[in-house]
């Protein structure tokens, strides 16, 4: 019979219950229970390890994957900058605003847009004050373990399952 790793679980709290009420005394049954839901655990653990590590091999392909196809969006990137900026050259070089062909329509649009020198140069209702908070994990971290109480922030321990 096939079992969940929950179907397991409930299975072995359900024998702890049971070893709780005999206070301890496992019965035969109990045993040979508590070793075929050992065996079972190992078992599904094991399997599933495996389908994790293979997912996580998936996972590395994955991101050389996108690594590369970055790299080949940025050369194209690039390249359509470079052939924008020769087409915008040439076009001023011979004052020529407009292009039409049968394929496409080549022109200029103007726009506007504000370059700031120097801020500090600026009356006060021509700047914006941001400011941002972060916590200090590492601090906090140092402090707590300093057997120090900080308000607003604990310790957590994380179990991490490692699969080697």
């Amino acid at each position: 019979m096939k079992q969940s790793l929950f179907q397991i679980e409930q299975e072995y709290k359900d024998i702890a219950e049971q070893l709780i009420e005999l206070e301890g005394e496992p019965t035969f049954e109990l045993e040979a229970a508590l070793i075929i839901n050992q065996q079972n655990l190992e078992t599904k653990s094991t399997n599933y390890g495996i389908v994790i590590k293979q997912m996580d091999y998936e996972v590395g392909i994955i991101d050389s994957e996108i690594k590369r196809l970055n790299a080949l969006k940025k050369q194209r990137i690039n390249a359509i900058e470079r052939l924008e900026n020769n087409i915008q050259n040439a076009m001023e070089i011979f004052g020529v605003s407009e292009i039409k062909t049968p394929l496409m329509k080549l022109s200029f649009r103007k726009s506007e847009s504000v370059e700031v020198e120097n801020i500090d140069l600026l009356d006060k209702e021509f700047v914006v004050e941001k400011t941002t908070f972060a916590a200090d994990k590492t601090k906090i971290k140092t402090a707590i373990k300093e057997g120090r109480t900080v308000q607003g922030a604990t310790l957590q321990i994380n179990n991490n399952l490692q699969i080697k």
